[in-house]
């Protein structure tokens, strides 16, 4: 039986268009999904748009813009930002998709039957920049810590809520039974405190806002962002007989909603959990958040623009926020382009090309290349980081060789040398599609038939 893979990320809020603070996840989830398809496993990638709330309700109302013309227009936006780094989803899902919204509301149903959704009042904090209801416990210097710039709203409103106090022991249980569930470690331990400091029932609908899923029962009333938003993974992994999630990749940000939330929610209507939420940390930019009060958002195409799209998924990858903060800049970027892949993977592939050539060698058959071990390992365990530091050790090994053995002086071992490292380059050709899948191409296709002379360096040097 054909094995199974289901990837997915958070999928982006609908009030602007995304920015490369959005990107990392999307590069990582789509590494991972390459790298199951070619291990020939039926993969499933979703990512896609969240596009209801009050944040896009008031950011279409300052446009000029009916909601749904609004968001189309964003969805419609970041599909061109994935699409410049060369993101494979096989679906883009929407949260105004008729499909979803069915299943929305039929989940919805399932919980509220099974006793674990009731009308109450709601009277505290709600944070309109991460659609978020807080206790003051929640607010550092009374602002929400992931939006100080916004001060926090004092509401008081009659919503359905769902009972999350009822599922404290069965999330304490699952993650302890699957330590796996919350990745890395440093996450998990982040939840279970917060499950361990006791868990209250939250608001699944909202009253005042009236772009959103109508709760199916009492239409007065729309279902909570979040709730309705978390759902989307069900409604594609239903569709496609794929459930459960092998791994949900989001921000630091969204680990409750996805790691206490979203299991309860789960179990509640009846559906097994996924089987990892992996948060990743934070990217600021010349020390300073991303934020487009702060002037400073750059899209994704503009650094594919500048570097090229696999130049733009290597440095994220290597040096992406997997296990904590990041900061970057133009100049680093341009520091490991050159270094490590103009001077470092495109000048072993023209040198040894150069050679090859002068030798009129001729690959006559295509060896089957396989991940090395520790790529596997590493990518099962999701540290791209580390698989790339593997491969780029073989590249160094490989220029060594070169050097080494002088393979512009006419030898006798020449040819054999030159077979054996073109043999090695194909393998790391192999091994990097996952992350740089065009370059990857472009390798394989120099390396096979005659060799010919290179057009174009594979990756220019920057001056």
């Amino acid at each position: 039986m054909q094995k199974k893979f289901f990837v997915t990320t958070a999928i982006d809020y609908a009030n602007d268009v995304i920015h490369i603070g959005h990107s990392y996840q999307k590069i990582l989830a789509d590494s991972l999904a390459r790298y199951h398809r070619q291990k020939k496993e039926k993969t499933f990638f979703l990512t896609g748009t969240d596009e209801h709330g009050q944040k896009v309700e008031k950011n279409a109302k300052e446009s000029g813009k009916d909601p749904q013309a609004f968001v189309d227009e964003i969805a419609k936006l970041d599909k061109k930002e994935w699409e410049a780094l060369d993101i494979s989803y096989d679906r883009f899902i929407r949260t105004t998709d008729s499909d979803h919204v069915k299943f929305a509301q039929e989940f919805y149903l399932k919980s509220k039957k099974n006793g674990d959704i009731y009308l109450g009042k709601y009277k505290g904090f709600y944070c309109e920049g991460c659609e978020n209801f807080l206790n003051e416990s929640d607010l550092k210097d009374g602002k929400c810590p992931f939006h100080p710039h916004l001060k926090p709203l004092e509401i008081e409103e009659e919503n359905y809520f769902f009972r999350l106090s009822k599922y404290q022991d069965f999330l304490l249980d699952h993650i302890k039974k699957h330590p796996e569930f919350v990745w890395p470690e440093t996450k998990r331990n982040e939840v279970i405190a917060f499950i361990k400091n006791g868990l209250k029932d939250f608001s699944v609908s909202r009253q005042d806002v009236k772009w959103g899923i109508p709760v199916p029962d009492d239409p007065k009333h729309t279902i909570y962002v979040w709730f309705d938003a978390l759902i989307n993974y069900l409604t594609y992994g239903a569709s496609e007989n794929c459930w459960p999630a092998d791994v949900h990749i989001l921000g630091k940000d969204n680990l409750r909603f996805h790691a206490i939330y979203w299991p309860a929610m789960l179990k509640s209507a009846g559906y097994p959990l996924p089987k990892t939420i992996l948060a990743h940390d934070f990217i600021s930019l010349n020390g300073q958040k991303i934020s487009k009060s702060l002037g400073n958002v750059i899209r994704p195409s503009e650094l594919v623009n500048q570097f090229g799209s696999d130049a733009v998924r290597y440095f994220f990858l290597k040096y992406g926020p997997l296990t904590s903060d990041v900061d970057i800049n133009l100049d680093k970027i341009k520091e490991v382009y050159n270094s490590e892949l103009a001077n470092g993977l495109g000048n072993l592939v023209a040198r040894v090309s150069r050679l090859a050539e002068i030798a009129d060698i001729k690959i006559e058959e295509k060896e089957k290349s396989e991940f090395y071990q520790e790529v596997e390992n590493h990518l099962d365990s999701f540290r791209v980081d580390l698989a790339l530091e593997f491969i780029w050790q073989k590249i160094s090994e490989l220029d060594g060789v070169v050097n080494k053995k002088e393979l512009w002086v006419n030898t006798k071992e020449k040819t054999n040398i030159l077979n054996t490292l073109i043999k090695e380059i194909r393998k790391i050709a192999f091994n990097v599609k996952p992350f740089i899948p065009m370059s990857a191409e472009k390798i394989e296709k120099q390396f096979s038939g005659k060799i010919e002379k290179i057009k174009e360096p594979l990756f220019k040097r920057l001056p």
